[in-house]
């Protein structure tokens, strides 16, 4: 995904930063990391507060194959409706970026 069109969907925020991490692109908002682009994908950061919300709403936990194991992170697809409403995709960034807050503490 190119970074105009990631910028429009975290428009709802604010500016963002994009990064090049790992073959993919980390999103930076207020110098939080509140998303990934892998492959194409965008994954929103999720932490105990809202994991079980994106997996509720039919989101994927994000996981790569790690020493003998796959290793689950706390980033998850996002839902397929917010993809056609831009209300709704602006709450799931904003689920992610109080995710990212919290993180930082």
């Amino acid at each position: 995904m190119d970074n105009a069109a990631i910028e429009e969907m975290f428009s709802s925020l604010g500016p963002v930063t994009i990064k090049r991490m790992f073959g993919g692109k980390g999103i930076y908002c207020d110098g939080s990391i509140l998303a990934l682009e892998v492959g194409g994908d965008i994954l929103l950061k999720a932490d105990a507060e809202t994991a079980a919300e994106f997996e509720a709403a039919g989101s994927v936990r994000w996981s790569y194959a790690g020493k003998g194991k796959p290793v689950a992170m706390p980033y998850w697809s996002i839902p397929d409706e917010a993809f056609d409403d831009p209300d709704e995709m602006a709450r799931w960034v904003r689920l992610a970026y109080e995710a990212a807050l919290r993180a930082r503490k």
